[in-house]
Parts: C-alpha cells; structure tokens; sequence
C-alpha cells in the first residue's frame, strides 16, 4: 500500500481516482499468472490424464468377464502400470521403457505360471522361461509397438505440460518483484501530480507513460527473448501432439494393446510352452491339480466409436493460437498499459501531462531492456545491477525450452517429481483409489532425480527483497496487463 504520508486528492474526481488506486490490490500478482497460464495449464493437463484414467477403467470393466482368472489374479500388475505411467506423466523420474519392459516381464510370469497350474514353477524356472519366451514373441509386437509408440506420447504430452507449468511460475515469480525506490516517484509523479495541480482530467502523455513503464519494466523486457523461444517450442511441440504422434490415441487405447497381446499369447499357449519346456526343461507337476483356466472365455476389448481427436485438435488450436500472440507479451506491455484505453493520452496531444505541466511530451521513448534505460529521462535505472530474479527466470526459460526441444525429436526429459504438487488439483488429476488402487510407494525402475528440476508450482514467493508486497503502483501494472492477457487471449 502507498504509504501514509502520501497526499491524496480532495475534490471528487481525485476521491473516486484514489479509491480506483486503493481497490487495486485485490488484483493479487497471482491474477496475472492465471490469465495467462492457469486456463490452459488446468485444461491440457486434466486432458492428458483423462485419457488414461478412462483406459484404466475401460480395463477394469471389461477384463474380469474376458479374462477370468488371468485378470482377477493379476489385478495389480495392471494396477501397477498405470500408476507408474501417471507418475512419470506427472514429472517423476521414471525411466519409462524400463517400467514397460518390466510390466511385460511380470505378466508373462504370472500368465504363463497361471496358464501351466499343473506344474511347480519356481522363481529360478521363470527366469530361464522369460529368456527363452522373450526371443519367440509370446505377445506378439504389442510390446514393441506400445513401447515405441506410448515412450514417444508421454514424452510430449508431459513436456508440453511442464512447459505450461514453468511458464507459469517464471510469471508468478516475476510479478512478485518489487519496484525500486526511484520507479515508485516516477509512477506517483505520473499518475498523481495532475490531480494533485488541479488538473484531473488530464491524461499522462503516452511518450511519458511509455519512458516510465519501460523503465519500471526494464528487467521484465529481458525475458522477452527467451520467453519467444519457449513459446515457439511449446508450440513445436503442440504439433507433434496434434501430428505424427497421435498422443490421444496412444494413450487412450493402452487398454487395447494390452487385450491384444493377451490374447496372442492365448492363441500360442502350446507353442510357447513347448519351446520353453524344451529350452528350460519340464516343471515338476503339481500337486494342486490342474488349471481350469481352458475353460475362462477369450475376446478382445471393442474399440469405442467415440474419438477424442476432433477435441485434441481443437484443444491444440487454440494453445496454438494463443502461443503465438503471446510471443512478444514482455515488449509490448508497456504499449499497452500506456495505450489510450488505459491511462494515456494520445501521443500527438499537446494537451497532456507531461510530467511538469499540461502541454507536448519531447523527450525520445526509450527503447526495451534494461540496457536501453541509460539515458531514461523518467527514471533513474541502474544498468549495472539487472535483478537477481528475473535472469533467474531467464534461466529457468532456457531450460524448459532445451528440454521442450529434445521431447520433440523423441528424447526422454528428466523432470523433478511434480505429483505432489498437481495431486489434487482438478477432476482428471489421478483415478479414483477404489478404481485404480494405491499407487506404488517405490518401483524398482525410479531413477535418481538429475539435475536442473523445473520449478515446483508451489504458490510461495521467493525469498528475499523480491517476495515483499508488491506497491499498489505495480499492481496498477499488473492490472493492466491482465487487461493486456484478455484481449490477447480473445
């Protein structure tokens, strides 16, 4: 808030200005982040996950009468799958085609031990089993294919995720700086002087509005590099969702290739079993009778009609549209908060505040970017010490985009684990416990998380001068570009 000692206007129109200035901290920083990001955040993330929470329990629907035994007594291998492909979805550091590999591995074991009740087959008779099966194709090319094919889909779809998420935090964090000493004078120099002259209905100058802002913002401008780079890649990568990849479809039918592959290994039960009894040798019987799992019926799951790709597609578009129009967010804020619709005149008027007088503006705008605020005539910058936070976002922008660029050629990115902070937030964020069940505590392909983790969304400031309450001036800034965020998300 402004401080005490300040002196407010009098008259009428100064009151109801004033109380325009004091309402403005209801438009909390975090308001800016959300017009820009949250929408979509919220959207493409809950989207992703849907698609597998319905896979999951399309699953749980239809094996139990297709599969009999083979799927009751294996309920938590499946169990399993899902909740490694929801925790690496979610940013943990999985190694994705081990835990494929792995689900794989135990479905064999179980299948194949279940579909030979009849024999004792010991832990040290699967390994050889599994040697010797893995080179014949129990599964047929499922495995292959799904492990292609989903390794590409989750790792755009959680790229593009994360990138949204990062985005997200590089603005909050930069909303949360603090303006200097020297930006504050300017700002009450610019808005509250007229009135305090008697001269309310005068607009600032826009040239004068343009120099004080780019001032204020001069460390905010030098985002705007890196920023066009990342949203460039988010949409780069927002075509391979829409494209090639067929992310909806891969992740939505995982429930089908899995029918799939169960089922060829039903169609070759006897041929593997004899190629593996000839590599292994023959399991003792077993005393506890024979399998009666001949008897279970077999089927394949019925692909549904309705086809998520017309939303995908719509979903993108719009992303895409919206990336595109916010390339150059950071460089025109200033033009936009110093437009005529918001709180300047129009820049040939020489019947405009400014400054010292009502009259003409001469002084030269100033370019973007703290290096180009040498010469402000409005405020006083100190080119030498650009702000601590904002390079860090800087830096935090480049990350995201060098990961967002190898997920679009295919190559795994290591995230720090965001479950934590995404479970919970929204409807699709994870399926329910009494359809998916507990999820593992510890699975044996978790890899050590690397370094150079995104930022957590974790709604704390940063520590430091950066995290004080903003003034009600750079609130009036910020209330201005979620005007700036609307107009550009139309």
């Amino acid at each position: 808030m402004w401080s005490s000692s300040v002196h407010r206007p009098t008259s009428q129109r100064g009151k109801e200005w004033d109380l325009q200035l004091w309402t403005l901290p209801a438009f909390s920083p975090d308001l800016l982040s959300s017009c820009l990001w949250l929408l979509q955040l919220s959207i493409h993330w809950d989207y992703f996950q849907d698609l597998l929470n319905k896979s999951e329990k399309a699953l749980y629907d239809t094996f139990p009468s297709l599969y009999g035994e083979l799927y009751t007594q294996n309920m938590k291998v499946f169990k399993d799958l899902y909740s490694e492909l929801r925790r690496y979805y979610r940013g943990s550091n999985i190694n994705l085609e081990e835990a494929l590999n792995e689900f794989w591995t135990r479905l064999l074991e179980r299948l194949f031990k279940l579909m030979n009740a009849q024999y004792h087959v010991t832990d040290e008779y699967l390994d050889c089993m599994v040697k010797h099966a893995e080179q014949h194709k129990p599964f047929g090319e499922v495995p292959r294919d799904l492990k292609v094919k989903a390794t590409r889909a989750f790792i755009v779809a959680r790229s593009y995720a994360q990138g949204f998420l990062v985005g997200s935090d590089v603005v909050k964090k930069v909303s949360q700086v603090s303006l200097s000493h020297e930006c504050t004078r300017a700002v009450m120099k610019l808005m509250y002087c007229p009135h305090c002259r008697g001269m309310a209905n005068v607009k600032p100058c826009s040239n004068y509005c343009l120099n004080v802002v780019k001032g204020c913002l001069a460390n905010q401008a030098d985002l705007n590099t890196e920023w066009k780079y990342l949203m460039d890649a988010l949409v780069a990568v927002a075509d391979r969702i829409d494209g090639p990849y067929k992310v909806d479809t891969v992740i939505g039918t995982i429930h089908l290739k899995i029918s799939e592959a169960i089922s060829n290994l039903q169609e070759n039960k006897d041929s593997i079993t004899a190629k593996v009894f000839q590599g292994c040798g023959n399991p003792k019987i077993s005393t506890k009778g024979s399998s009666s799992e001949d008897k279970k019926r077999r089927g394949k799951v019925t692909l549904e009609a309705k086809s998520s790709a017309v939303a995908l597609e719509m979903l993108v578009l719009d992303a895409k549209g919206n990336l595109t129009a916010l390339k150059s967010y950071w460089v025109t804020l200033p033009g936009v908060l110093c437009s005529k619709k918001v709180m300047a005149s129009s820049a040939a008027d020489d019947k405009c505040w400014n400054g010292m007088t009502k009259g003409s503006y001469l002084p030269e705008v100033m370019g973007d970017g703290l290096a180009n605020q040498i010469n402000n005539p409005e405020v006083e910058v100190d080119i030498t010490k650009p702000d601590m936070t904002i390079r860090q976002q800087i830096m935090q922008l480049k990350i995201m985009t060098n990961r967002l660029g190898n997920a679009n050629i295919g190559n795994d990115v290591d995230f720090q684990d965001a479950s934590d902070d995404m479970s919970g937030s929204g409807s699709g964020d994870s399926c329910p416990d009494d359809v998916c069940g507990k999820r593992l505590s510890k699975s044996p392909s978790t890899r050590q998380p690397e370094t150079h983790a995104i930022p957590k969304q974790s709604g704390h400031g940063i520590t430091g001068a950066s995290s004080r309450s903003l003034p009600s001036a750079f609130l009036l800034f910020l209330l201005g570009a979620s005007i700036a965020a609307q107009h550009l998300w139309r």
